[in-house]
C-alpha cells in the first residue's frame, strides 16, 4: 500500500497511541486527520485537527460528512477508568465500544464511496483475557473483539478490510506507574502499516499477546 494515496483519520490523535499513529502516517506520506474532543490539542506538524467526540451521535456523523476523502480509519479512542461501579463500566464501553460502533457505521459509507480503504480497531491483550481490577475494560476490548470480526464479513463485499490490533503494555501515558515489560507506540504502528500492507487481517503486536492468542485454543 502506498501511503502518500490515502487519507487516514485518526481517533484520539491527541496523545499516547493515536499520536504516534498520526506522526509516523504522515512520515510515510499520508495525508492525516487528527481526531479529538478538544482540536487545541492536536498540535503535530502535518496532522489536519478535527473535532471529534466518538461517544456523541452527532459529533461523528459531522465528521464523517467533513471528511469525505478518508480512505482509512483508525479506531484508537479509549479509556481506562478501572472503577468497578456500573457507571465506571459504562463509560469504557461508551468509548471502546459504541465509540468504535459509531464510527465505524459512520465511515463506512465514506470508504465505500472511496474505493473500499480499510479499518484499524486498537484492541488488547484483555480482548482475550480478563484482569480483576480492570473488569470493565476488558470486557469492552472483549466486545469490540467480536464487533471487529463481524464488521468484517459485513464489510467485505464492499471492499472494506477491518483489521484488529492487540497488544498488552503500551509505554504511554496510560501505562505510566505500571511496572510490567512494554512495547513502544512505534513499534505497534510499524506492525499495522505492515499489516495494512500485507494483507492481514490481525495484529497481535507482542510476545505475550501472541502466546495468549494461541491459548486459546488449549
Amino acid at each position: 500500500m502506498d501511503f502518500k494515496g490515502q487519507t487516514v483519520l485518526v481517533t484520539g490523535a491527541n496523545r499516547g497511541l493515536g499520536r504516534a499513529f498520526a506522526q509516523e502516517l504522515v512520515k510515510a506520506g499520508a495525508k492525516v486527520y487528527g481526531g479529538a474532543r478538544k482540536v487545541e490539542t492536536i498540535t503535530d506538524e502535518g496532522v489536519v485537527p478535527v473535532r471529534l467526540d466518538v461517544t456523541d451521535d452527532v459529533s461523528v456523523a459531522a465528521a464523517a460528512k467533513e471528511l469525505g476523502d478518508t480512505t482509512i480509519v483508525v479506531n484508537n479512542a479509549g479509556v481506562l477508568v478501572a472503577g468497578d461501579d456500573v457507571d465506571s463500566i459504562k463509560a469504557e464501553f461508551e468509548v471502546n465500544f459504541y465509540g468504535l460502533v459509531r464510527t465505524t457505521d459512520a465511515f463506512a459509507p465514506v470508504l465505500k464511496a472511496n474505493g473500499g480503504g480499510a479499518i484499524v480497531n486498537v484492541l488488547s491483550i484483555l480482548s482475550f483475557v480478563g484482569r480483576a481490577e480492570w473488569r470493565g475494560y476488558a470486557a469492552s476490548k472483549a466486545a469490540g473483539w467480536s464487533f471487529t470480526k463481524s464488521s468484517r464479513e459485513a464489510l467485505r463485499e464492499q471492499g472494506t478490510r477491518v483489521i484488529g490490533v492487540h497488544a498488552g503494555f503500551i509505554d504511554t501515558d496510560l501505562t505510566t506507574g505500571i511496572d510490567a515489560p512494554k512495547i513502544t507506540p512505534q513499534d505497534v504502528v510499524a506492525q499495522v502499516l505492515r499489516a495494512l500492507e500485507n494483507g492481514d487481517d490481525e495484529v497481535l503486536a507482542d510476545e505475550r499477546t501472541r502466546a495468549v492468542k494461541a491459548a486459546l485454543s488449549a
